[in-house]
């Protein structure tokens, strides 16, 4: 009897060795788990940062080989992948460093947080480096079910545990609609590769047109959500406030980070139709942008503050997006490259400090409750200030060169209208940014007792924002040219 020969896809093991190296270390961190003393967690801060910091050298290596897709076509190598990959690494490894000190303020020093986050980012890694539908719903699924449970770590808090089934719920309605979306798709193309949907759409059958912009539609609601695109957006606030704020930062950085980098594929392999959907996604971009900004001015617990600036900030990044996709000759990445790297120093930096409050397992997070930092940390101050200006666009920092691209590169496409709402969008945010700055600087003779003393991992993590924030700022171009991509031509 003649044993069955079936044609295995051409696989290659280096390409996906970065996201290999970061899944087993959350097998090494949980191992860890089980053998260090109870609430001991240095070994397996070590452990996990170790093996980020290796990814992390394996992706800069990647970064100036050539561009393939591997496993049957469902992984994708090119320098957008690799350049976001390394950036989701990066917001890995900064909320990881400064964890430790908070969940022992916050009095829940759970080990399992580590492998949590690992896991979790192992997840977006995959939604940024695959035109296959089938692994970018994968990806979101790993991504998800591990912030469904760190959303929900601080288990004594009615708070914490409202944001975790409020994320859970919200979250497998979103998951389900991107199912539905592939779905449709699939059924208009025959296939789950990104590339075939205008292969498909050649054929000038009206059914499969309307089945493919069907599940386009369902499967752009899933990824608003996890990019918490106005109206997507409700969940962002409550979840960010009740959650953990280590979490906080990462649903704010690594989380988005990979749902938007998903959100660029889907868009570059449909942007030969752009005008059936370009008016819609240009709505989205203004409104998020709008929103996030105004709401923001009515609230004065910092965390929802901070949950409706990404919220404003993924507007940013989606006008950078419909640039490229819009005019992709014209417009490269690198603003979105750009932009998203900023932004992980900038929002890290500011969810670090504001962490700083925590203390004997209470949390306060009010405008009010951060006055006086400068006393307790002047370290913790200047970094929450560079940021709020950074967060601003206020130059020399990063936040000013990104927006500034953004901005170019929108009217370079003929987004003039949206470059203007970022513009005004910008302005607004101005009050809430600086009245936290302002506070931290604000004499409060209470401070001492208030914040927590910023431990060394605190402070590096820290030092390592304002370098980056300022860093990043100035030397922009030669950051974009190694990274390998293209700025506006």
């Amino acid at each position: 009897m003649q044993p069955f020969n079936f044609p295995l896809p051409d696989v290659n093991w280096e390409a996906i060795l970065p996201v290999a190296i970061v899944a087993v270390t959350g097998i090494l961190a949980l191992i860890c788990v089980m053998i260090r003393p109870k609430h001991k967690n240095d070994l397996i801060v070590g452990v996990s940062l170790a093996g980020l910091i290796v990814a992390a050298l394996a992706l800069v290596i990647q970064l100036g080989g050539p561009s393939f897709e591997t496993f049957g076509d469902t992984y994708v190598l090119d320098k957008f992948g690799s350049a976001t990959q390394l950036i989701i690494v990066l917001s890995a490894a900064l909320c990881i460093l400064f964890s430790e000190p908070y969940l022992r303020s916050k009095e829940i020093a759970f080990g399992e947080f580590y492998p949590l986050v690992l896991w979790s980012s192992v997840g977006a890694m995959l939604m940024s480096a695959t035109n296959n539908l089938l692994v970018l719903f994968l990806g979101l699924e790993i991504l998800s079910v591990s912030l469904y449970v760190m959303a929900g770590l601080s288990r004594q808090e009615q708070r914490s545990e409202e944001a975790a089934m409020k994320y859970f719920l919200l979250g497998a309605f979103a998951s389900g609609f991107l199912l539905f979306g592939i779905a449709f798709v699939y059924g208009g193309t025959g296939s789950l590769h990104l590339t075939d949907i205008m292969l498909a759409w050649s054929q000038k059958r009206t059914e499969l047109q309307v089945l493919i912009l069907f599940g386009l539609a369902l499967m752009l609601l899933g990824l608003g959500f996890k990019a918490s695109f106005v109206p997507f957006h409700q969940w962002t606030p409550d979840v960010y406030q009740g959650a953990p704020t280590n979490v906080s930062a990462f649903m704010a950085t690594a989380s988005k980070i990979g749902a938007l980098a998903a959100l660029l594929r889907v868009l570059e392999s449909v942007g030969s139709i752009s005008s059936t959907w370009m008016p819609a996604m240009m709505m989205v971009a203004a409104i998020t942008m709008l929103v996030g900004n105004l709401v923001a001015l009515a609230e004065r617990d910092v965390k929802r503050i901070l949950a409706y600036s990404s919220i404003a900030h993924a507007g940013y990044i989606l006008v950078a997006i419909l640039a490229h996709v819009e005019q992709p000759d014209r417009v490269g990445t690198g603003a979105v490259i750009y932009y998203l790297l900023s932004y992980v120093f900038m929002t890290i930096g500011a969810f670090a400090v504001v962490s700083l409050a925590a203390k004997d397992g209470i949390e306060p997070t009010s405008i009010d409750d951060m006055r006086g930092l400068y006393r307790r940390s002047p370290i913790a101050a200047a970094a929450l200030v560079v940021c709020m200006l950074s967060l601003i666009g206020i130059p020399p920092f990063a936040g000013f060169v990104g927006k500034l691209m953004i901005f170019n590169d929108a009217v370079s496409a003929g987004l003039t209208p949206l470059a203007i709402v970022l513009a005004i969008s910008s302005a607004i945010s101005i009050y809430y940014y600086l009245s936290i700055a302002i506070a931290a600087c604000t004499d409060d003779a209470s401070s001492e007792r208030r914040f927590t003393k910023a431990s060394a991992a605190m402070v590096g993590t820290f030092v390592i924002c304002i370098a980056g924030i300022i860093g990043v700022s100035l030397f922009a171009n030669p950051i974009l040219q190694s990274l390998g991509v293209t700025v506006t031509r």
